[in-house]
């Protein structure tokens, strides 16, 4: 089957598979950014690191596949969501105006019949979880639901989806172990400069349509101090996973755990290249190698605490 190359949006990956879905199912795809990977791995990696860091990645292996699923279901509704609140934004950037709610090709009522799909298969995730994980994940939607304003109401947006991505280590923790603890705490804190600051070498991309559109964001708040603020965001998530590994077990070795992902996040800032979208979008999606090691290092404390 031809693929229509209009109906891709720009930083698609999965543009074979995209191509070769049904006409008629192909935008319900994209607008849920199923052709797009990469965010359904960010959503997914905090709760995992959660359940690694408690001690329980082995003998609660199938929340992890739970997670899993939550996470592709949850960001797929997530991107439908912001789609229907910024439908009309995304006609005035060049990179969101193919999008399927943007362009036209879905419509109001099927885009939030699509949304409740989703939501749907969110709920089988949820009945999985005890009552406090339970409750601390659906405490997490009203937060969800004010994401797409954040961008007409602060220039920094990116730390609000810090709060949601990072959602869930807030949910994962109490799904092994019952309840809280001290190393939880950190660990959050590290995910949300995380992703801010990954989500700001993702906004680069859009400076100039953002500019245009009126839409704010971290990359345009720190113009060509971005590359310093990224930086800075970076080593305070490596400074709160250190202190919630050290919570976890006191011992410098263990602190060491975190020098691959360190390294990798010192590779990212080093050589970004603040004026070429492909080089802000490739190092946005080598987050996922981060999260992984990240996962590892958790994996470690965690089993030998």
């Amino acid at each position: 089957m031809a693929m229509e190359v209009e109906e891709i949006v720009p930083d698609s990956e999965r543009r074979g598979l995209a191509g070769r879905l049904p006409p008629g199912l192909r935008p319900y795809w994209l607008l849920a950014r199923f052709d797009r990977p990469i965010g359904s791995w960010l959503l997914f990696w905090p709760g995992a690191w959660a359940i690694a860091l408690a001690g329980h990645a082995a003998d609660r292996w199938e929340l992890i596949l739970w997670f899993a699923l939550g996470a592709v279901a949850m960001r797929g509704a997530g991107c439908v969501y912001n789609d229907i609140v910024d439908r009309d934004l995304d006609r005035k950037v060049a990179r969101t105006a193919s999008r399927p709610l943007a362009s036209g090709r879905i419509g109001l009522k099927a885009a939030w019949a699509w949304l409740l799909l989703l939501g749907l298969v969110g709920l089988a995730v949820l009945v999985q979880l005890d009552r406090l994980a339970a409750v601390t994940a659906i405490a997490s939607l009203g937060a969800v639901a004010a994401y797409p304003f954040m961008k007409r109401i602060t220039w920094w947006p990116q730390a609000w989806l810090g709060l949601v991505f990072s959602w869930g280590a807030l949910v994962g923790w109490p799904a092994v172990t019952g309840g809280f603890a001290p190393a939880l705490w950190p660990l959050y804190a590290g995910s949300v400069f995380w992703v801010i600051g990954y989500d700001t070498i993702y906004a680069l991309q859009d400076i100039e349509d953002d500019a245009l559109a009126g839409v704010k964001s971290s990359a345009r708040a720190l113009g060509a101090r971005a590359r310093i603020g990224i930086a800075v965001c970076y080593a305070l998530a490596i400074a709160c996973w250190a202190a919630a590994f050290w919570s976890i077990r006191p011992q410098l070795l263990a602190s060491a755990a975190l020098l691959p992902v360190a390294l990798h996040l010192v590779w990212q800032v080093a050589g970004l290249d603040r004026g070429d979208p492909a080089d802000a979008l490739m190092r946005f999606r080598a987050n996922r190698f981060a999260g992984l090691l990240m996962f590892l290092a958790c994996l470690v404390v965690g089993q030998t605490a």
